[in-house]
């Protein structure tokens, strides 16, 4: 499970130049020069098994940033834990070592000079919490000293632009003078990730079981005239929104789709709910309107995407990585709005005449996911469903959608549909 980092934000708007001391200056050169560090926001599963194992397999000191205590406590306590990867091959264990933790909440001031000195910052806290890390990563890069290469700050979430997303609430009470020299401090790369990480086990401690698969591509263009940061496995590219949404119109599309529907039919995990020949049947018809789209919109060969998707559903049908329908159906608000895995590509087949039925009845089964245990948003979901709010406020609430839009009318007969099976 992800653990957000949800910090204390200082106020930006009196953020200012710090002076940096000169001996301060020198030993962050003579630092840069003698070893690669990067801060990462967020110490759970996919910080510590995903971007953490890439870092430290590129040779950098990982300084692991988040608010929950006991996290803090044991990455402090051990010297390494363990990243376990599964398939149908059988495990294979490697072990991450040279790390350090800070608690964002109770040592900001500790946890800001990591990020004047480091090479890069990277997160995994969630795109709704990237607000409440971006004060802290601002002051950060207020301080570094003059001459160093500039910070990469790269977010790892599975979110849309979630690093330009960042970027502006790094900028938000920025005076406009520190604003256009900026690129001179930070560089901002947009990236998309994929790696299935299911529930862990209880007693795991540190360790991460996750799937052998793994990619990181990550936009190169804006670290020019410099070289993206030493990274190793990273697929640096020149445009990187096909990658973004073919990953996720397809992976996070496909993998919902199975849980949304396997709850609906009250499976227990994803994999019990692809072995479902009613729920797999929808899961491909998901996957063959985003395809539509993928492959018209971004030039994609047909057969390259076909092979594409069924990778996808080997994967989220692998048995060493059972997860429950109720963990991937969680945040149900967020998967419904605009810009994710269902009304996303929707809206744009349908702006182009094209089927999107399959796409709406997943979003009619996350409508469906109410009152989950330990999960907030399908909670507020239910409160809002039961609310007097009627289905076109929903609508518009929830999806983002404008009454104007061809999609609109759809939505509402679903969310209507749902709220009279309620009554």
């Amino acid at each position: 499970m992800i653990n957000c980092s949800m910090l204390h934000a200082p106020e930006m708007e009196n953020l200012t130049i710090n002076n940096v001391e000169e001996s301060d200056q020198k030993k962050a050169v003579i630092e840069e020069s003698d070893h690669k560090k990067a801060v990462h926001f967020g110490a759970g599963n996919i910080g510590r098994g995903f971007v953490g194992e890439f870092l430290h397999n590129s040779g950098y000191e990982v300084v692991f940033a988040d608010v929950q205590d006991s996290i803090i406590d044991q990455l402090n306590a051990k010297d390494s834990y363990d990243v376990i990867q599964v398939g149908s091959e059988g495990e294979q264990r490697s072990q991450v070592r040279n790390y350090r933790a800070i608690n964002s909440r109770l040592n900001e001031a500790a946890l800001i000079k990591e990020i004047t000195t480091a090479d890069v910052v990277t997160c995994s806290v969630g795109p709704n919490v990237l607000k409440f890390i971006a004060p802290v990563i601002a002051q950060g890069i207020d301080r570094r000293a003059a001459g160093l290469r500039p910070l990469s700050v790269i977010a790892c979430e599975n979110a849309i632009g979630a690093t330009d997303t960042l970027a502006e609430f790094i900028k938000k009470g920025v005076s406009p003078y520190r604003i256009l020299d900026l690129g001179t401090r930070a560089r901002f790369a947009n990236s998309a990730i994929d790696r299935i990480v299911p529930a862990q086990d209880p007693n795991a401690g540190l360790d991460v079981k996750l799937e052998k698969f793994s990619e990181w591509v990550v936009d190169r263009t804006p670290f020019a005239p410099y070289s993206p940061p030493d990274i190793k496995g990273i697929k640096w590219v020149d445009d990187l929104v096909p990658f973004i949404e073919r990953k996720l119109y397809t992976v996070n599309t496909g993998h919902a789709a199975a849980a949304y529907h396997g709850y609906y039919h009250k499976k227990e995990t994803v994999f019990d709910a692809m072995q479902d020949p009613r729920i797999l049947k929808q899961v491909r018809r998901a996957l063959t309107e985003t395809s539509s789209l993928i492959v018209g919109k971004h030039g994609i060969e047909a057969e390259e995407q076909d092979a594409y998707v069924e990778r996808i559903l080997t994967r989220i049908s692998n048995p060493h990585l059972e997860d429950s329908v109720e963990r991937v159906g969680r945040d149900p608000l967020r998967k419904l709005s605009r810009k994710e895995r269902f009304i996303g590509p929707a809206t744009e087949l349908a702006e182009m005449g094209h089927e999107y039925s399959a796409l709406l009845l997943a979003a009619e089964m996350t409508f469906r996911f109410q009152n989950v245990p330990d999960d907030k948003e399908s909670e507020e979901l239910a409160r809002l469903m039961n609310s007097t709010k009627d289905a076109k406020e929903i609508v518009e609430e929830i999806c983002d959608v404008e009454r104007t839009h061809p999609l609109f009318d759809d939505l509402v007969k679903i969310v209507e549909r749902v709220q009279g099976e309620a009554i």
